[in-house]
């Protein structure tokens, strides 16, 4: 199954960021096994200004799973109801993204009796 995960990034790429906050997300595609980055994408905001999660929704609408340090609480429940996943975790995107894939890998193995 292919699936786009975005995650909510700083500006050095390197760690995670407040979904509503975040200047970029990494985009990356992910079969069950292999995680390829596709892209960063822009989602420009202005400093000081607040609320301004709405613009990251259309950035990240083809992805089915958004990884952020942090999101707001009308943020969250919008992103859900657009389908999407949303994992709150800390971290270099590196970290983050090796936790999610072992999570989804875990979780989608067969049982074994």
């Amino acid at each position: 199954m292919l699936m786009k995960i975005a995650i909510a990034s700083a500006d050095d790429e390197q760690r995670t960021e407040h979904f509503g906050k975040a200047q970029k997300f990494l985009v990356y595609e992910f079969h069950g096994e292999e995680v390829e980055f596709i892209e960063t994408r822009k989602s420009p905001k202005k400093p000081g200004e607040k609320h301004q999660w709405g613009k990251s929704l259309k950035v990240i609408e083809d992805s089915d799973v958004v990884i952020c340090t942090q999101i707001g609480i009308n943020a969250k429940p919008a992103l859900k109801k657009m389908g999407k996943t949303v994992v709150e975790d800390e971290g270099t995107i590196a970290e983050v993204l090796r936790r999610y894939v072992e999570h989804y890998q875990f979780m989608n193995r067969p049982l074994k009796f």
